[in-house]
């Protein structure tokens, strides 16, 4: 069994739970707060700090930081090692520092002085009090970036089932406190994502100690790895977060166009990201190191081999995930969320913008893999320049989206953007290296084609004749009209496959099956 899948399959059962937590609390808010001007303030207010955990956590920081930790443990001593780690945990907390005080001063002074409409400025008071959790998130992300070099995958992103039970319990235990009215219950859940955030860091230091690290102040300002990282980091910034970019400036517009479109496309977000970050994010942060590694000992062949391996696993994973977002959207937006002030128009709403970022969902989570082999060659500016070009596609085609599809619009607008962003990756990787050994990534496609279209057929006959015999009245109807269609979309998607004896298929299969039989031993 391929050790990529081992590595990324522990850590997409951390992520998972995760995940699954991170989709009940997305539950818990459509309950709490639905999709009017209130859930668009706070969704805004959060996707701002968020935005550093995007691109921190599972993003640029690590992205810049791995290889050269890695290269420190392979060449240097350990206490060289660790220095380097202190220098960047002493970077992060004067960066974060200087950024929180003036953000803060200048929000301060901005609702003090000026005058704002009542979303905006309920807006701008729940991103002053959430923005300090940018601090918190970018030091955890150091954490889990040296945990991940030194092997350690499941315990790092398991620190995340952390930060949503405190944030689930932020909103049926604190909320009720904060008053009578929604606007005022919802700082209750802007108070909690800082408590969150400390959380998610403590939860990795008892691993790092253990591993040999010692919280020690290293003076930043002229640090070689402090300098190295930073050069590294900017466009990274950028090239790994294409789509979290994407998805924060098109928020930004939307919200002053109508809030409801930014709460209803960060449900459908929210949706894509369990899938994308199950495997993909895990297979990517998986890749970073080993591909770092390779390319650290100059062992381009087994560099490329192993990139191609991952993306053939990625686009058997993910194409059976992109059938069911797509053709069960308005039954799974549904069942996860329509309750309490999410209503079914509220369904209709999540469920447009879904349908219509599913189709990206395997171009997505391409980009973060094809990033990370850039990075791991010790290229970040390559990747920058292309997200910078879709950066700016994106924003157009959501212009001219946004007012006939609304939150449908920039769903599509993701999509397509996501998929050039992977065709210049992939011609830019190729002049770098000369070659790219995609035989297997190729031999996966028409048969992945084949099942999707397979899978799709059941999943969308089998969803029509259960909504028309039997409805959705009930929660166990609810429940029916999402796991009989998709159960059986995922047997034939299979199916397919094991008949053609894809490799990546039936390696999956295989670790899937181990993990069974040992839960029943």
């Amino acid at each position: 069994m391929s050790q990529m899948l081992k590595s990324s399959g522990a850590m997409g059962a951390a992520t998972l739970a995760s995940r699954v937590l991170g989709m009940v609390r997305e539950m818990a808010y459509a309950r709490f707060m639905g999709d009017g001007p209130v859930a668009g303030a706070f969704t805004l207010a959060f996707t701002i700090p968020n935005l550093f955990r995007r691109l921190l956590g599972e993003g640029a920081l690590t992205a810049a930081f791995i290889p050269i930790f890695k290269e420190k443990e392979k060449n240097a001593t350990e206490a060289e090692m660790w220095r380097a780690a202190n220098a960047i945990v002493s970077a992060v907390v004067v960066f974060s520092a200087i950024v929180i005080a003036l953000v803060l001063a200048g929000l301060s002074i901005a609702l003090a002085t000026a005058q704002f409409d009542p979303k905006t400025r309920l807006m701008l008071e729940l991103l002053r009090v959430m923005f300090p959790y940018m601090a918190l998130v970018c030091l955890a992300a150091v954490f889990m970036g040296v945990l991940n070099a030194r092997g350690h995958f499941f315990i790092p992103a398991l620190g995340a089932t952390l930060l949503n039970v405190v944030m689930i319990a932020s909103v049926f235990l604190v909320a009720p406190k904060f008053g009578t009215r929604l606007d005022e219950q919802i700082f209750a859940l802007a108070f909690g994502v800082l408590v969150a955030g400390v959380a998610q860091a403590a939860f990795q230091l008892p691993s790092l100690r253990r591993e040999g690290w010692r919280l020690a102040w290293v003076t930043p300002w002229r640090d070689e790895t402090v300098r190295a990282v930073v050069t590294k980091m900017g466009p990274a910034i950028i090239g790994v977060g294409a789509f979290q970019l994407n998805v924060t400036l098109v928020q930004l517009g939307s919200f002053w166009v109508d809030p409801v479109i930014v709460a209803s496309f960060s449900y459908a977000v929210r949706l894509m990201e369990l899938p994308q970050g199950v495997f993909g994010i895990s297979l990517a942060t998986y890749l970073l190191t080993s591909l770092s590694g390779l390319a650290a000992e100059k062992k381009l062949p087994e560099f490329r081999a192993t990139l191609g391996q991952g993306l053939s696993y990625l686009v058997v994973v993910n194409g059976l995930a992109t059938v069911l977002l797509m053709t069960l959207a308005v039954p799974i937006v549904r069942l996860l969320f329509e309750r309490g002030e999410f209503g079914p128009a509220s369904t209709e709403r999540a469920a447009e913008a879904l349908l219509a970022l599913a189709p990206g969902l395997v171009a997505f989570s391409m980009v973060n893999i094809l990033a990370r082999a850039f990075y791991a060659l010790g290229d970040t500016r390559t990747p920058m320049k292309v997200s910078v070009f879709c950066l700016g596609a994106n924003l157009l085609l959501s212009l001219l989206f946004i007012s006939d599809l609304r939150q449908a619009g920039l769903g599509l607008a993701n999509s397509i953007t996501s998929f050039l962003n992977v065709w210049l990756l992939f011609r830019a990787l190729r002049t770098k290296l000369g070659t790219l050994e995609l035989a297997e990534l190729k031999r996966s496609i028409r048969p992945v084609v084949a099942a999707m279209m397979v899978g799709a057929l059941f999943a969308w006959g089998l969803h029509l004749l259960w909504d028309s015999q039997l409805g959705k009245a009930t929660l166990l109807l609810r429940l029916g009209a999402v796991f009989v269609p998709a159960g059986a979309a995922a047997a034939m998607y299979w199916a397919v496959l094991w008949a053609d004896k894809l490799p990546a298929a039936t390696e999956v299969a295989g670790l899937i099956q181990k993990k069974l039989r040992r839960s029943r031993e």
